[in-house]
C-alpha cells in the first residue's frame, strides 16, 4: 500500500502538494468512494480515479546508461553471499535499470544498463554478433599465446574464429614485467566467462581485464564507479541490426 497522493503524483506527474489539493477538494475516489487526505490505495489493484477518470499506469520511462563497473562488484541486483552489486552504484538512478550482459566480479569497465527488455534481447542475444572489446593484461608464454589466440578455438562447442587481437604493451614497455603484455581483443559473442576462457586455452593468465566499447559505444573517460546516460546517438549504434561481417 502507498500513500495516494503519491501514486497520483507519480500518474499525473505533478507535485504531491497538487495531489493533496485534489484529494482535499473532493476530487479524487478510490474504487468508487471519495478519498480522504492520508488514505492509502495498492497500485495496480485499487481503481483510482481524478474528476471521474481512471488513472492508469504509465509506461516506465524506458531509461539508458552506462556503468564504469569496479572490480568487487557482481552484476547481479542482489547477491545471496551478500557480495556488493553494481545497484548500489546506480541508486541515483530515477528509474530501475538492469545489467545488459555481464562482467565478472574481477572484471571491471563498461557495462551498459537499461530497463529496456528489446535492446537487452538485442545486446544479449548470439544472432545479433555485438562486438566487444577489451584490454586484457596477460602472463606466461605471450609468442605462442597470442599464436594460440588468433586461432579458431572451441568453447562450449561452437567454434571461435572472427576473434581480432592486437598486442597494445609488450612484455618490459612500461611497468610490465617480462613475462605479461596487453592485448585489445574483441569478440562477437558473450558466452560465459570468454575471454578468460580463451586465454587459459592459450596457456595465458588474465591478471587484468577491462572491457573499453560495446555495440560501437566506448567507454571513454568515465571515471570508475560512476554512470552517464548514453546519448541518443549511441542507443542509435546499439539498436543496429548486426555490426559484424
Amino acid at each position: 500500500m502507498e500513500r495516494l497522493q503519491k501514486i497520483i503524483s507519480a500518474r499525473l506527474h505533478i507535485s504531491r502538494r497538487a495531489a493533496e489539493e485534489l484529494i482535499a477538494g473532493g476530487l479524487v475516489t478510490v474504487d468508487g468512494r471519495t478519498a480522504v487526505l492520508g488514505q492509502k490505495a495498492e497500485p495496480g489493484v485499487s481503481v483510482i480515479a481524478v474528476r471521474g477518470e481512471e488513472l492508469r499506469e504509465r509506461e516506465p520511462k524506458k531509461v539508458y546508461i552506462m556503468l564504469n563497473k569496479p572490480v568487487g562488484y557482481v552484476t547481479t541486483m542482489s547477491d545471496e553471499k551478500g557480495r556488493k552489486s553494481v545497484n548500489m552504484l546506480v541508486e541515483d538512478v530515477p528509474e530501475r535499470v538492469y545489467p545488459v550482459g555481464r562482467l565478472d566480479i574481477n572484471s571491471e569497465g563498461l557495462l551498459i544498463m537499461t530497463n529496456d527488455g528489446e535492446l537487452t534481447n538485442r545486446l544479449t542475444h548470439p544472432s545479433h554478433e555485438k562486438s566487444k572489446t577489451y584490454l586484457v593484461t596477460v602472463r606466461g608464454d605471450l609468442e605462442a599465446g597470442l599464436r594460440r589466440l588468433r586461432e579458431p578455438m572451441e568453447l562450449d562447442g561452437f567454434t571461435i574464429s572472427d576473434q581480432e587481437v592486437i598486442l597494445k604493451k609488450a612484455p618490459g614497455t612500461g611497468q610490465l614485467p617480462p613475462d605479461a603484455a596487453v592485448l585489445s581483443i574483441t569478440i562477437h559473442e558473450g558466452r560465459n566467462r570468454q575471454i578468460r576462457r580463451m586465454a587459459e586455452a592459450a596457456g595465458l593468465r588474465v591478471t587484468r581485464l577491462t572491457r573499453i566499447a560495446e555495440g560501437g559505444v566506448t567507454l571513454g573517460r568515465l571515471k570508475k564507479g560512476t554512470w552517464r546516460y548514453l546519448t541518443n546517438e549511441e542507443i542509435r549504434r546499439l539498436r543496429e541490426e548486426n555490426q559484424h561481417g
